[in-house]
């Protein structure tokens, strides 16, 4: 199997995660922080990661609100999937991220990680947990 890629965009900051090359388990890689709205350097950010690992599928949360509904982030995610899908030969994959900070966030908390390096991981993790949902839903598929 080949490694795949786990994105929490923000609106300044996304989240990366990996999986391993069994495509079982998800690993942080890095926060990539760029200036507000300016996507099509984190888009490029992303390129790199691409060609670096020879990524074929992305998995792009998707925020939508807790009763089903798409807003203007969900809309953000919808324009960023469709960005790298023209700029490189990937297949993105819109995955439900409701309460995928959250569920970070309390790891870390239970962890007793710092406020400050909390606020530094958190996108991070958020990233792991999108990437590890989708991963363990396909092997259960």
């Amino acid at each position: 199997m080949e490694r795949i890629l786990g994105l929490d965009l923000g609106s300044r900051t996304c989240g990366i995660a990996i999986s391993d090359e069994l495509g079982l388990l998800a690993h942080g890689v890095e926060t990539y922080r760029f200036k507000e709205g300016a996507y099509k350097r984190c888009a490029y950010r992303i390129k790199a990661l691409v060609d670096e690992y020879g990524i074929h599928t992305i998995v792009l949360g998707l925020p939508k609100h807790m009763n089903g509904d798409l807003g203007e982030r969900a809309q953000i995610s919808i324009d960023f999937k469709e960005r790298l899908e023209k700029m490189m030969d990937v297949n993105v994959i819109l995955e439900d991220e409701r309460l995928s900070t959250v569920v970070a966030t309390s790891y870390l908390l239970m962890g007793d990680v710092s406020r400050k390096k909390r606020k530094n991981v958190v996108d991070k993790m958020a990233a792991v947990e999108i990437l590890q949902g989708y991963l363990d839903r396909i092997r259960n598929q």
